[in-house]
């Protein structure tokens, strides 16, 4: 229970996040979001090495990056900054990041001591752990994530997809009683987009005006499955491009590789973008055949703008565990298969009543997501955790 002279209190929050950056992935929008929504009841002060954010009210402490290589030195820095920074003066600590304090801890990626140990049996958990013992990288990770979920009287740790916190409990079981999904969300439900406004969109995008969109939204090429949507793009209809936005340092890489599969000019590199609305404006249909992802942003996104979603199945992708195949999106079995993806797409583009109800129920699924919903349930976990450090 919350205590009466909690509740409406103005709280000062610190929140810890290396890359406070709109331009970030899904970690980074997912923090933003909820530092806004948040900034409107409460005190907020973000700690960061790279802040690229404006937002009343809200206070900006960037912390000092001696060194970006190797990135797991700059992990003990500024786990070590940020704990002296913080260590008093203020009623949460709300760290997105691997670190020893604070008490929230919001996970978006799997455990590193998951993808290091599990199914690994015999000779092949032998050779994992020679690999690790070796390892000062493998090791201060490992050592900062023990350390971050040794739990303490009023620490929480928030998941952001039920298979996540299935993956947790099962990797660290003392943050079973400690865990609470808190999933991302969308700032509006703008709907489906009109033809005039679509055709608007790819106009300030440089995109064909004629044709069929299917778009991309990640910024790890590989880990999101963009090189089976090449391939797939090959077995699509020529009225068929594809729109990649993220990363932009990948691009090289990945241009080299559609040039080869022979699409080269069926595929627009867009870049990290501020804002993707302008994106899902201009699509037909978002494809994420992601082969690792926590819950997937991007896939809410698509859907408040009435975009109908090709998506890797609930082994890959969270939110997939929340969705139905054939009502709010259609899920991949194989997000690896260029031919499952591809005929996803088909399905989507082509099929006109499969479209429309794909749309309407998107647009009905992502109402139960938005962020000031979302923030509220944060709000509870601020205050549960002021309630416990005041008895």
């Amino acid at each position: 229970m919350i205590e009466a002279s909690i509740i409406g209190k103005r709280l000062r929050i610190a929140v810890l996040n290396r890359d406070f950056l709109s331009t970030g992935g899904g970690a980074e929008r997912y923090s933003i979001a909820l530092v806004e929504q948040l900034a409107q009841r409460h005190e907020m002060h973000v700690f960061a090495q790279n802040i690229n954010h404006e937002f009343p009210g809200v206070t900006y402490h960037k912390i000092w990056m001696p060194l970006r290589r190797p990135r797991w030195v700059n992990q003990l820095w500024y786990a070590a900054a940020t704990w002296w920074a913080t260590r008093r003066g203020f009623d949460v600590v709300h760290s997105h990041e691997n670190t020893w304090h604070g008490q929230v801890q919001t996970v978006h990626v799997l455990p590193i001591k998951y993808t290091l140990f599990h199914s690994r049996t015999a000779w092949r958990l032998a050779l994992r752990w020679f690999k690790v013992v070796t390892s000062p990288r493998l090791l201060v990770y490992l050592w900062l994530e023990h350390c971050r979920y040794s739990m303490h009287g009023n620490r929480r740790v928030v998941v952001t997809s039920t298979s996540l916190q299935a993956i947790m409990a099962q990797t660290y079981p003392a943050v079973v009683q400690a865990m609470v999904v808190v999933t991302p969300g969308v700032s509006n439900v703008p709907g489906p987009t009109s033809t005039t406004a679509k055709r608007a969109a790819r106009t300030r995008l440089g995109l064909p005006l004629e044709g069929k969109c299917v778009l991309f939204v990640g910024n790890d090429y590989q880990k999101k499955g963009l090189a089976a949507l090449i391939e797939a793009l090959r077995q699509l209809p020529d009225n068929v491009f594809l729109v990649v936005v993220g990363n932009a340092a990948q691009i090289p890489a990945f241009r080299d590789r559609v040039n080869a599969s022979g699409v080269g000019l069926r595929v627009f590199f867009l870049g990290a973008m501020k804002d993707v609305s302008d994106a899902y404006c201009a699509a037909d249909c978002l494809t994420h055949p992601t082969l690792e992802d926590t819950f997937a942003m991007v896939v809410l996104e698509a859907m408040a703008h009435g975009v109908p979603v090709v998506v890797s199945n609930a082994s890959y992708c969270g939110i997939s565990g929340l969705l139905c195949d054939g009502v709010q999106a259609l899920i991949l079995n194989n997000p690896r298969d260029p031919a499952d993806i591809a005929n996803g797409i088909k399905k989507a583009l082509f099929d006109d009543a499969l479209k429309e109800a794909l749309v309407l129920a998107g647009v009905s699924f992502v109402g139960a997501y938005l962020w000031s919903e979302i923030a509220a349930q944060q709000e509870q976990i601020y205050l549960r955790s002021v309630c416990t450090d005041t008895q």
